[in-house]
């Protein structure tokens, strides 16, 4: 049984949108309600410029880019203050560096529980789909990566967290972060796990015995975790129907949605296949995609 990361530490990457405003709340919440550090970073590519650039232009320049990213930083510093009021638990840690800023944050995820971003950035192009930071997250980085959105309302407390399953190595780790989120919010789990089979004349009576399977496989995969976490309601669900439309489909009734990165292993027949690409890009509520080095 795969058990939820050992390693303590959120990193939220931050630029200044309102995006990334969006992903230090949801960062400093989670961070309270167990008590871990927060570390807020900031990465800046130094400005190309001409050659013709003297050192004093290029020194002016830099200069600009660090007072940028020291107000981005207080802005963000601001937001955890304002909403940590008088409940201060854990230390919080503010970073501004000069480097690529995706390869800064896969290597600074090594060493966090948790990595949070906006699922849009700063750019024209970013806003127009997920961000390049986020999206390069999603494939590279060393421990789970929460994608959290802005343009939905905030989700409710007391709504399920939805856990897509299929067996496969990730999909036992987003297993695991899922009953640990869980347990934490004291929120209801819904595991699903999408169950394939060929239509033919019989579809009705294969899907039936399909169904039976894969409540048994469920049920069989999710009785550890069980034991485990008495304290958290877990309601299996099997469906006949893409995983990855069924869980944005539902997004809007949950208060959080757990995929693995990548798809499908484990028993034969059950398919999750690789949804998270399409659950971080839609789904109306944060996302948790489960990653480990």
């Amino acid at each position: 049984m795969t058990m939820a990361p050992n390693t303590s530490g959120i990193l939220v990457g931050v630029d200044g949108s309102e995006f990334s405003h969006t992903a230090v709340r949801w960062a400093v919440r989670e961070a309270a309600m167990r008590r871990e550090d927060l570390t807020l970073m900031t990465v800046a590519e130094r400005h190309g410029g001409p050659v013709t650039y003297d050192t004093e232009t290029m020194l002016t320049s830099r200069l600009a880019q660090h007072g940028e990213g020291d107000r981005i930083l207080a802005a963000a510093r601001q937001i955890v203050d304002d909403e940590r009021g008088d409940r201060r638990r854990g230390k919080v840690d503010t970073e501004f560096l000069f480097a690529h800023p995706l390869a800064t944050l896969i290597d600074a995820s090594k060493d966090m529980r948790l990595v949070v971003v906006g699922d849009r950035g700063m750019t024209a192009m970013d806003r127009l789909t997920l961000g390049s930071v986020s999206s390069g997250l999603v494939r590279h980085a060393h421990c789970p990566v929460a994608v959290i959105r802005k343009q939905h309302p905030e989700p409710d407390v007391h709504a399920p967290i939805l856990l897509g399953i299929d067996g496969s190595p990730t999909s036992e780790l987003a297993t695991a972060i899922a009953f640990d989120e869980a347990s934490h919010r004291r929120a209801p789990l819904i595991a699903m796990h999408a169950w394939a089979h060929s239509f033919t004349s019989g579809a009705h009576l294969n899907w039936t015995i399909d169904e039976q399977k894969g409540d048994e496989a469920l049920s069989e995969r999710l009785a550890g975790w069980q034991e485990n976490y008495p304290d958290v309601q877990v309601k299996p669900t099997v469906i006949h129907d893409d995983a990855g439309r069924w869980l944005v489909n539902h997004s809007a009734t949950a208060q959080l949605i757990i995929v693995g990165s990548h798809g499908r292993g484990g028993f034969a027949g059950m398919l999750l296949g690789s949804v998270s690409s399409a659950v971080v890009h839609a789904a109306e509520v944060p996302v948790i995609v489960a990653r480990k080095s």
